[in-house]
């Protein structure tokens, strides 16, 4: 589910669910044991990377749709849990996307300090009200601090996926690099971070990322009820139900 690839200082944890790295309970649990670890193992510097042409195809619907309610909240609970251990690592988190990365997969993107995306015709976004799903507010706001409040509600409200060259112009991601050089810029950027004064840095890091911290703690139980009331109505439930023919054909 998860690989460690050590560069040094520098730690590579690497999403690996073929086909797509879609998110279950096993890989999100797997994902924030390693972002646990890493900095306990000797990492001054994290590199959250998926498949050549998937980051992560989001969370795994056809798993969700056979779930029970209190299954489904447990795993929408872990995939912020993931999401949080992200916001709140001690150490620096750089994406290397090296391929497409909608919905959950540019969450877990946008919780990273810096993303570098693939160029070419890859795709990222928050597709979510594609597929019937409405996005809380904490997800929202992960996107507003990114490109903007009126760039994000032009994106997340018709569910907009945007190419590699537009995700830049936006600010989705900080650069882009060949698809064999995504790695190694997510590193060359990390290096340079870390080559700053450790303990200054850091605390200005931390300064400067406490509202991400508070928006994802601010969901909560009121709003995971919110969230799966929704899921549960008419309309998401014939449009989660389309996707899943979509995904068998």
């Amino acid at each position: 589910m998860i690989e460690i690839i050590e560069h040094g200082a520098i730690h590579e944890i690497r999403l690996a669910r073929p086909p797509v790295n879609a998110l279950n309970p096993e890989l999100l649990g797997a994902l924030v044991a390693a972002l646990d670890a890493a900095p306990r193992n000797g990492a001054r510097g994290l590199v959250l990377s998926g498949s050549e042409k998937v980051f992560s195809g989001g969370l795994d619907v056809p798993f969700l749709m056979g779930q029970d309610r209190d299954g489904l909240a447990a795993c929408w609970g872990l995939f912020f849990e993931a999401a949080r251990a992200l916001a709140r690592s001690p150490v620096p988190v750089a994406a290397a996307i090296a391929g497409h990365n909608p919905a959950g997969g540019c969450v877990l993107a946008l919780c990273c300090d810096h993303r570098v995306m693939a160029r070419g015709a890859f795709r990222i976004g928050l597709n979510e009200t594609q597929v019937g799903l409405v996005v809380p507010d904490a997800i929202q706001y992960l996107l507003r601090r990114t490109v903007g409040a009126h760039r994000a509600e032009r994106l997340v409200v018709p569910g907009l996926m945007v190419e590699s060259e537009q995700a830049l112009q936006l600010g989705l991601v900080d650069e882009l690099a060949d698809p064999d050089q995504v790695l190694a810029e997510a590193l060359r950027w990390l290096g340079s971070l870390l080559a700053l004064p450790s303990g200054p840095m850091l605390a200005t890091r931390q300064i400067a990322r406490a509202d991400l911290v508070q928006a994802l703690d601010g969901f909560g139980p009121a709003e995971m009820e919110s969230f799966l009331a929704g899921w549960y109505s008419a309309d998401s439930q014939a449009a989660l139900r389309e996707l899943m023919t979509r995904l068998k054909k």
